[in-house]
């Protein structure tokens, strides 16, 4: 396995990878930007038993990474790239990745584009050809007869959103007119923004990997998300929150993850989803390979707790605490990390001289 390195953007879930390479013996190499380099460089750097970060390339910007010169250097370590979501929205450009990008890539490059909302097709047509449950969604807000999430992206940073809620199309125009005003979005932003139903349940995100060594489909581990500034609002005491809220808005911020088990009787629904969800992306050929994310709300019965998706990640989930659920331990007989799994199946792909099966 030394005769591979295993490459990773220097963000997201980098470590969970780079530790997971490094128990199956290769060699381990992040790509830093400038100014963020010294938790994989100093932190985290292999050090005999210790750490999981043999080599560090610093970048000047995340972009660099396409360039001929930095390419050069990954191939000619033998290099495995791993893609997450930091890769996506820093790149920010989907046909730089599929076209431009020539380092083997771990999974399928061509479905990552399949998560953003405004790309065509995306996560909700292949939901909807999975024929798996989703929050109502409206194309004109003058239809909004429920309470609804609005999601659009922000002005200052195009990969985070704003959020407001409606339960009516004048409550809507007034959610447009205060953003625009605040400048949280533009008139153009707003024009592509996301009006969901609003679920009322428990969130749940269930990170499966399907192998396509072994055609089996796994769950790796359960969490839920920790985001500010909505976490900080709701321990308000109820007379401040409404006055608080007006003021500085409700974010969604991801600033880390929980562990998170759900009840068995759930388990057998969760994996069926995953699997019309695998089957539905062959049937779009754009196939699945390694880690997926399914990101849910659990609903109460009667007559039964049902599970919806609104959210899907296509790639290395961000939450590395999974490994803490008992899932993987359940099937493998001890916990594994995402990042693991998904080097175990390069290795097996290596081993069996097969790893046309698991690059793009």
């Amino acid at each position: 396995m030394k005769n591979y390195t295993i490459a990773v953007l220097g963000s997201h879930s980098a470590l969970d990878v780079c530790r997971g390479a490094k128990d199956l013996g290769f060699k381990t190499l992040v790509i830093c930007k400038k100014g963020r380099e010294k938790t994989y460089k100093d932190y985290y750097a292999s050090n005999g038993e210790m750490g999981c970060v043999d080599e560090v390339i610093v970048l000047d910007d995340f972009k660099e990474i396409l360039s001929e010169k930095i390419q050069k250097e990954l191939l000619k370590r033998n290099s495995i790239f791993i893609p997450h979501r930091s890769f996506e929205v820093y790149i920010n450009d989907y046909n730089a990745i599929e076209n431009k990008f020539k380092v083997p890539m771990f999974g399928n490059k061509f479905l990552l584009r399949f998560e953003e909302r405004d790309e065509k097709p995306n996560q909700y047509d292949l939901l909807a050809k999975a024929g798996i449950k989703t929050p109502k969604t409206f194309k004109n807000p003058k239809d909004i007869d429920r309470l609804v999430i609005v999601k659009v992206l922000e002005k200052e940073r195009g990969f985070e959103r704003a959020f407001f809620f409606a339960e009516s199309y004048g409550e809507y125009e007034i959610g447009v007119k205060h953003g625009l005003g605040v400048g949280k979005f533009t008139e153009q932003q707003i024009e592509s923004a996301v009006i969901e139903e609003f679920i009322v349940g428990v969130q749940a995100n269930f990170n499966f990997f399907y192998s396509p060594m072994n055609k089996r489909l796994e769950l790796i581990g359960t969490d839920t998300r920790r985001q500010t500034n909505i976490e900080g609002l709701t321990k308000l005491p109820s007379i401040y929150e409404e006055e608080v809220m007006k003021k500085i808005g409700v974010k969604y911020e991801e600033a880390g993850h929980i562990a998170v088990t759900v009840l068995e009787s759930l388990l057998e629904d969760a994996f069926d989803m995953g699997e019309k969800f695998v089957e539905a992306c062959e049937k779009l050929r754009v196939p699945v390979i390694g880690p997926f994310g399914l990101q849910t709300v659990i609903t109460a019965g009667p007559p039964k707790k049902e599970i919806i998706v609104f959210d899907v990640s296509p790639r290395m989930p961000g939450s590395p605490g999974i490994f803490s659920t008992p899932y993987s331990g359940y099937l493998y007989g001890q916990n594994i990390s995402m990042g693991k799994r998904v080097v175990m199946e390069i290795k097996e792909a290596i081993e069996k001289n097969q790893l046309g099966k698991v690059l793009t």
